[in-house]
């Protein structure tokens, strides 16, 4: 099972109101609720500012139950108002309620919760939130050590002493991780994983101020959504029986292209599968520049490292 708790916090009574914050909960969790094709994927409790009031203690109890029981993944995201403890050092999310330090969230106390949480095998947690690069360093201590528990990742907005940007619908950092699980962070195979999503927003907020943090503990990366894959599996599966080396070069000729005299349709059909593995670089022409003159020039094509990490893939049965 596969469960999120998704928090968005715009009416705060003795701070400043935020404007995006209920949207981007919203959104966040009406996609990651299926996969792309309609399958089931995250199981969500969503709670808002607009709906409910969300004290510290609700927030903390709801959190609490997010990291109990026994599922796969666990993943938690908070848009809201972030702050740090100067006295002790820590961020914390702002519960609605907010007026002092004292009534903070600490993140070292969730971060111990799930770390607690030892069979739920994959923690996900998301920040988007002033502050929110806190998250993961030692507590009483100005350091970068890291205390993210095994299993366990976290991504968010902004670094230390950052603000988190808020855009015209979404949070600059939230409306970029909307666009990385709709299909911008995929892999080849359609998967979406964390490192895929800090990697996608890393890039994108290169032209604004503030970065974003990404601190993980996995031996191995989970999907958080799929979609369609960029090249579908049945071909990607022949790429040990075109190359059956990494090395080997597959040779074409002007029967592949169906411009030529020579064109056979068996062939066309190879010569098109192979374009779309170029497309996506997972394959390039051998002494020429586009694959239509190394048919022409009867010369031939070759994997890219990329193209024999997903041969190696297909070798394995992964897919």
């Amino acid at each position: 099972m596969r469960k999120g708790l998704f928090i968005g916090i715009n009416d705060y009574k003795h701070i400043s109101r935020l404007s995006g914050c209920s949207n981007d909960a919203m959104a966040m969790a009406s996609v990651l609720k299926t996969d792309a094709n309609g399958d089931p994927n995250f199981k969500n409790v969503v709670l808002t500012s607009a709906e409910d009031h969300l004290s510290r203690e609700k927030l903390e109890d709801q959190i609490r139950e997010l990291f109990s029981g026994d599922c796969n993944v666990a993943l938690l995201y908070f848009a809201g108002h972030g702050g740090f403890d100067t006295d002790n050092d820590e961020g914390m999310l702002l519960p609605q309620d907010y007026r002092n330090t004292k009534d903070g969230i600490r993140i070292s106390d969730i971060l111990n919760w799930a770390a607690k949480a030892t069979r739920i095998k994959n923690k996900v947690i998301i920040l988007d939130c002033c502050q929110s690069g806190a998250a993961g360093e030692v507590r009483a201590l100005r350091s970068e050590s890291s205390v993210v528990g095994e299993g366990m990742t976290i991504l968010t907005a902004c670094k230390k002493e950052e603000s988190a940007l808020e855009g015209a619908q979404h949070g600059v950092f939230t409306g970029l991780l909307l666009q990385a699980l709709h299909g911008g962070a995929a892999n080849i195979l359609g998967k979406i994983t964390p490192g895929s999503l800090y990697s996608f927003v890393d890039n994108a907020l290169d032209a604004w101020e503030q970065r974003p943090v990404f601190k993980t503990n996995v031996s191995q990366f989970i999907s958080l959504r799929e979609v369609s894959p960029l090249i579908p599996k049945e071909i990607l599966r022949k790429l040990p029986e075109w190359f059956s080396e990494a090395e080997s070069v597959f040779p074409l000729d002007p029967s592949y292209e169906p411009t030529e005299a020579t064109f056979q349709p068996e062939h066309g059909e190879v010569f098109a599968q192979l374009q779309k593995c170029n497309r996506h670089s997972l394959i390039e022409p051998m002494d020429a520049e586009h694959m239509y003159y190394a048919a022409i020039h009867s010369t031939g094509c070759r994997l890219t490292a990329l193209g024999a990490y997903y041969r190696e893939l297909a070798l394995k049965g992964h897919f």
